[in-house]
């Protein structure tokens, strides 16, 4: 009998290959999704020859409108149905909203929320109708938290907002579909060690982070995996976020967003010192 199959988009680095490292160890087959064939390569034979598990490949742009169909489409050529789904492929749109092309914003949203949603609508019929399905959406604690001037810079004024969508897209779409035995879930996790923040600019910022602040890919996809199993439907990883977005829901707004101002101004200082002295 084949083996239960998760596909990963993003999966060539960061969480989403901690994702698909822990479904391979859970004895799943998965299906390797993101732009760099040869990243993927090297992880499917990894998991191959540790687990004994098959791991397709599938090249693909997910800021492409054409990606989520292609994805689907060779599923079906390999004969496989997934059985799992993690929404993980992203990328920030540094910069002001005002000053990037709109042509650059509609990009993040199809590879933010379109690709999302569409994955989900295409794969999570055949869950359905089989009575067995997993959904996650990496959401951020940016979601949770009072949005601030940071997003802007390295991720992208879209960025919390598109990620608030997540968390409430996964709750509708859990609703709809726990009785048929599919549950979804968004995982929000705060400052990950990965190479999002190469690419978007903010390494120097997180680098001066506590170690408290930073998770571990593998601790957001073990976390990940026991909420959407569990049927919890938003899953905040680490005690120090867990603590901030509790934080955040009871704090008027005013005061959230002046603790967030406060907060940049002292970061802004540090590394205005900093790069004085080096």
């Amino acid at each position: 009998m084949a083996k239960r199959l998760a596909l990963v988009t993003g999966a060539s680095s960061g969480i989403g290959a901690a994702f698909a490292k822990d479904f391979a160890a859970r004895g799943w087959d998965v299906a390797l999704v993101a732009r760099r064939r040869e990243r993927l390569e090297a992880l499917a034979g990894e998991l191959t020859s540790a687990h004994g598990i098959e791991a397709l490949v599938v090249e693909a742009d997910l800021a492409e409108p054409g990606a989520p169909a292609a994805i689907a489409d060779a599923l079906k050529a390999a004969g496989r149905h997934a059985d799992a789904l993690v929404n993980n492929a992203g990328a920030g749109q540094p910069g002001a909203f005002i000053a990037t092309s709109w042509a650059d914003q509609a990009r993040f949203i199809q590879l933010m929320v379109s690709s999302y949603a569409e994955l989900a609508h295409l794969l999570a019929p055949g869950m359905a109708e089989r009575g067995y399905g997993r959904i996650v959406n990496v959401s951020s604690v940016s979601a949770l938290l009072p949005s601030a001037n940071a997003h802007t810079r390295f991720s992208g004024t879209l960025y919390p907002g598109a990620k608030s969508l997540l968390i409430k897209f996964s709750e509708a779409l859990h609703l709809e579909l726990e009785a048929r035995g599919v549950h979804v879930s968004a995982v929000c996790p705060g400052y990950t060690w990965s190479e999002f923040h190469d690419v978007n600019g903010a390494r120097p910022v997180v680098s001066r982070m506590p170690g408290f602040w930073m998770l571990k890919p593998e601790d957001v996809a073990s976390s990940a995996w026991d909420a959407v199993d569990r049927g919890v439907t938003c899953r905040v990883p680490g005690a120090w976020y867990k603590f901030l977005s509790g934080l955040s829901r009871v704090l008027p707004d005013p005061v959230g967003q002046a603790m967030m101002r406060a907060q940049e101004r002292r970061m802004a200082k540090a590394l205005q010192a900093e790069s004085k002295s080096a």
